[in-house]
C-alpha cells in the first residue's frame, strides 16, 4: 500500500508589509507570537486552525498574511 503525502496548509506572513498591529496575535494567539526581536512569528503546528488564521487574515490591517 502506497501513503499518500499530504501538505499542511500553513499561515505565512509578509514581514516587510506587516505593521505589528497585534492583530493576529489577539484573533489567533495560538499562531502567532511577537518575538524578542519583536517581530510576528508563526509558531510551528502540526495543524493550523483554519477559521482563527482565516480571522487573522481578513483583520489583518497590512494584508500581510496568507495561506502558504
Amino acid at each position: 500500500m502506497v501513503q499518500k503525502m499530504t501538505r499542511i496548509k500553513k499561515p505565512v506572513i509578509d514581514l516587510s508589509d506587516c505593521i505589528l498591529c497585534g492583530v493576529c496575535q489577539d484573533v489567533c494567539p495560538e499562531v502567532f507570537w511577537l518575538n524578542d526581536a519583536g517581530y510576528i512569528e508563526i509558531l510551528e503546528l502540526l495543524d493550523y486552525p483554519c477559521s482563527g488564521v482565516d480571522d487573522a487574515i481578513k483583520n489583518c490591517p497590512a494584508d500581510c498574511i496568507a495561506w502558504e
